[in-house]
């Protein structure tokens, strides 16, 4: 079957500690025991409200937007069934779904929101996010919303550095609040960093066999325990 991968998952192959072998497997079986919290998707949603209720209320979005320059106004991101393309060279179909987009009369800025600190591991996955956000911006202007002209993170990190002076603002009656302070990152837009990817994710994917895993991997070394476990589980007579 042709390949369908995120943008975010082509991602995992820009970083320096990326694995074939676990790339491989990821592409041709979905793993099991992944599971991403709901509560991050509605921090999202949430967050998404906050800058379209702004933008109708006071006519521009929030200012702390304004840390990557002219954003222009929010616009609706289409569905994440629509927000695909067909890699014309490999014949992959790169799909995702961004958080925010907007236009400010010359083009479009594509935004990804993440509810975390800013850290030293946050800097570590930046080739992944860039190559998801650029993978963005290739389907964004084959759909035809073009030029695409920046890209950036929102992090939104909580503020959990309280005392008793706050607690008037934070109290409610049927439970508290909890503030966010934005830290915003410019990513670079470079659409010739996609096809590498693109070719060195198709030539993993078709590999007949599974290709030699990271020196060190964890995760393959996780796949290797649970072979060793169900192997001797099969060697126990009944």
């Amino acid at each position: 079957m042709p390949l369908r991968i995120s943008a975010k998952n082509l991602g995992h192959l820009a970083l320096p500690d990326a694995c074939p072998r676990c790339f491989w497997i990821q592409t041709r079986q979905k793993v099991p025991f992944q599971i991403f919290p709901g509560i991050f998707s509605s921090i999202d949603s949430y967050s998404k409200k906050i800058t379209n209720l702004h933008h109708a209320r006071h006519g521009h979005i929030p200012q702390w937007f304004s840390q990557l320059g002219d954003l222009g106004h929010p616009i609706p991101c289409p569905h994440h069934s629509k927000f695909q393309m067909v890699d014309s060279a490999s014949g992959i179909t790169l799909t995702g779904a961004a958080d925010e987009m907007t236009f400010n009369g010359h083009g479009y800025w594509i935004l990804d929101y993440k509810t975390a600190r800013w850290s030293t591991h946050q800097q570590e996955l930046s080739k992944m996010y860039e190559t998801q956000l650029t993978g963005y911006a290739l389907i964004a202007e084959a759909l035809g919303l073009k030029p695409v002209v920046g890209l950036g993170l929102i992090y939104y990190e909580p503020r959990t550095a309280i005392g008793v002076a706050d607690l008037d603002d934070l109290i409610l009656e049927d439970g508290f609040a909890m503030h966010f302070n934005a830290h915003l990152l410019p990513i670079t837009l470079d659409r010739s960093t996609i096809p590498p990817l693109l070719r060195k994710a198709k030539a993993i994917h078709e590999s007949p066999e599974p290709p030699q895993g990271l020196d060190g991997c964890k995760d393959c070394k996780l796949v290797e325990g649970v072979l060793a476990l169900l192997t001797k589980a099969d060697a126990i007579p009944m």
